[in-house]
């Protein structure tokens, strides 16, 4: 197994195919794979077949010794033992060394979200007056109204659309479906947009629903870069970005009585442990119950 490159090609080749999984997917196992190649290159490992448990807990020393969050070391964990179980069902090896190793034990970090208050004043920085504010107050109020993800904002399209019945059709990881709600505030605020403001962006055919300055696609960059900017605006002491507003939406739907197999299916979760970690509680909501129930509140 000399040439290391052909079984990465053949692995992402399997992952497109036969996973269906998203080009972003397939760049994070990719550079993943990359780093741990650089680790093989600097210790004379020359094949995949040569890698053993030993050379993995190595592995996992550099990365610590790096300063590696758990959470990073946690991936790239997960992609290796992916694409070293791949090797060995193609007969590539016979043993995976990744099987061998435990996932660190992750720490447990509540998600970032804005409270009430400061939304109300984040949804109102873009200004109106200007097509690309127009542009803006949609896509914020379309990701808080949904939660959708990043990448399913800027993947979609016109014809995702349905503002009679306040949906949107949207891909979400593994191309899996879903039709989310858009509520009041952001049909109203895609209308605006798709009224005065997308016209003088875009001349072309393009179909996404979102475009930038030169009537293209956006891009998640884009978006992130978007948030910063009024983030910084607001001088918020907190980071904001696209998946706080995801964060918030859970949050609030929780904190208001919503049962957690639905939000589960808003944000298109596999598995209901990943929607779990939403059921914190804000010290407000904690405050209301205590008032609202204890006798001597």
């Amino acid at each position: 197994m000399t040439n290391l490159n052909q079984y990465v090609n053949e692995f992402a080749g399997y992952l497109q195919i036969e996973k269906n999984a998203s080009k972003h997917t397939v760049s994070n196992y990719l550079r993943d794979i990359s780093g741990f190649i650089d680790f093989m290159n600097s210790k004379s490992l020359l094949t995949f077949n040569v890698v053993t448990y030993l050379d993995v807990r190595g592995y996992l020393a550099l990365l610590n010794q790096k300063k590696y969050s758990r959470r990073t070391i946690a991936r790239k964990l997960s992609s290796l033992r992916t694409f070293f179980r791949f090797l060995v069902r193609e007969s590539y090896l016979e043993l995976n060394p990744f099987q061998m190793v435990s996932t660190p034990k992750q720490e447990k970090k509540l998600p970032n979200f804005l409270y009430p208050d400061e939304i109300v004043e984040f949804l109102q920085m873009p200004d109106l007056t200007k097509t690309i504010g127009i542009r803006d107050k949609a896509i914020i109020e379309v990701i808080y109204a949904s939660g959708m993800r990043v990448s399913e904002l800027v993947s979609l399209n016109i014809r995702a659309l349905d503002l009679v019945a306040g949906t949107a059709l949207v891909f979400g990881k593994g191309a899996k479906e879903r039709y989310v709600p858009l509520g009041n505030y952001a049909i109203e605020a895609i209308k605006q947009y798709l009224e005065h403001s997308r016209p003088k962006l875009c001349i072309s055919e393009e179909p996404a629903v979102f475009v930038n300055k030169n009537g293209g696609r956006l891009s998640d960059r884009s978006v992130r870069r978007l948030f910063a900017k009024y983030v910084q605006l607001l001088s918020f002491s907190k980071k904001v970005s696209p998946h706080t507003l995801r964060h918030t939406f859970a949050t609030h739907l929780l904190n208001a009585g919503a049962d957690l197999r639905s939000v589960q299916e808003l944000l298109g979760h596999v598995n209901i442990s990943t929607t779990q970690i939403y059921t914190h509680v804000t010290k407000e909501r904690l405050q209301d119950v205590y008032k609202s129930f204890h006798p001597r509140a």
